[in-house]
């Protein structure tokens, strides 16, 4: 029997080379929480999520006071059980953000542990849809200073270079008319075959602005828009899904089943962007999609390709990976010893057990100091 012999967590600061902006605001570091947890028969497993741009240390004091605690001893092959706990311990303080943050690392560490304990790699492990290769859409766009939509252009011609057939862009920060001329270069760059979606990170508050916006994209056959309001809004995203021809996508700042379960029944979002370290994990993550695909929904989760990956290739109604070609948005990278590789717009699945990499402990003492990790035994 897999007994859990400990948790070890860590708090993490990695500083952004450039400062860069979204529709609503503006990052010079990300702050993520890491976490391995320990069998008795030697085997380990890991779990990460992003926190934001400060307050790391919240999800860690999660992990550390309320979580851990309720792993220690107990059989690692119990993730159901273990999730039901963990969320009845800390349901006063959770049931979203950084606590359910904290679950959800903690769900992906057991599930890396056991299929590493398997000698499968995650994806089998999962009972794969695929076995080699999930497709990726290239993730961009960003707001930088003299960043024209010539510019832009030029960024998004780059990805459909290296093959990617889906790419992404932000909008939501300028004027109607400047974030038309954005999208309008962005499709004449990329061509009409190509997938172009739009990511306004909650730009919009009311219905009439965010439709003066939609209007003018239109014309450019978007695939998606992606978070044109608050995640609370569940009623304005259905109005808006009932007013434009492209599809509404949501849901990377959601947490547990419940909460999707009244995004999808309202008609709030045609495309799921459900993310296991934030949703509740691998467990919750897989109730979610299921509970989409009965209702039609696609998912295209959200960041962490390394994690993502071997999701969608488990996932029958999971379309695409985000995907980001640097470390200069999405500096995760840097904390983790091997990095999925991509070939023709899809991403190459690991064929090692479990996630397929580890920590880089060089760079985990780096960016949280020499006294990393907690231990809780």
């Amino acid at each position: 029997m897999p007994i859990i012999e400990s948790v070890s967590v860590a708090a993490v600061v990695v500083p952004l080379d450039k400062v860069t902006s979204f529709s609503t605001r503006t990052v010079s570091e990300r702050h993520y929480c890491l976490v391995k947890v320990r069998g008795k028969d030697g085997n380990e497993g890991i779990g990460f999520c992003y926190v934001g741009s400060a307050g790391g240390d919240i999800a860690k004091i999660a992990v550390e006071q309320l979580l851990a605690p309720k792993l220690i001893g107990q059989n690692s092959h119990r993730s159901e059980g273990l999730w039901m706990e963990m969320y009845n311990e800390s349901i006063l303080q959770g049931r979203s953000g950084a606590v359910m943050r904290g679950i959800s690392i903690l769900d992906t560490a057991l599930w890396d542990l056991n299929a590493r304990a398997a000698k499968l790699p995650l994806h089998h492990y999962l009972g794969s849809v695929v076995d080699d290769r999930v497709p990726a859409y290239a993730s961009g766009g960003y707001y930088l200073d003299g960043k024209t939509p010539a510019k832009l252009g030029k960024e998004m011609e780059s990805y459909v270079k290296q093959g990617f057939k889906a790419v992404k862009m932000k909008v939501g920060r300028l004027s109607p008319r400047e974030e038309e001329a954005r999208v309008k270069a962005a499709r004449k760059a990329v061509g009409e075959d190509v997938l172009l979606t739009l990511d306004a990170n909650n730009a919009w508050r009311d219905l009439p602005t965010a439709l003066e916006y939609i209007r003018r994209f239109e014309a450019y056959n978007p695939y998606w828009i992606e978070e044109p309001f608050s995640p609370d809004a569940i009623d304005l995203h259905a109005a808006l899904a009932r007013q434009t021809t492209i599809n509404v996508a949501t849901g990377e700042m959601e947490s547990g089943r419940w909460r999707f379960r009244e995004l999808i029944d309202f008609g709030g979002a045609a495309i799921l962007q459900s993310d296991a370290a934030v949703c509740g994990g691998i467990t919750e993550w897989r109730r979610i999609s299921a509970y989409a695909d009965l209702k039609g929904v696609i998912v295209c989760p959200h960041w962490m390709h390394d994690l993502h990956a071997p999701l969608v290739a488990a996932t029958p109604n999971a379309r695409f990976v985000e995907f980001f070609l640097d470390d200069q948005v999405l500096n995760f990278r840097r904390l983790i010893n091997k990095q999925l590789t991509f070939k023709n717009g899809d991403l190459i699945l690991h064929k090692t057990p479990g996630l397929g990499f580890e920590f880089d402990e060089a760079a985990v003492k780096k960016y949280a100091g020499k006294l990393a990790w907690t231990k809780i035994v």
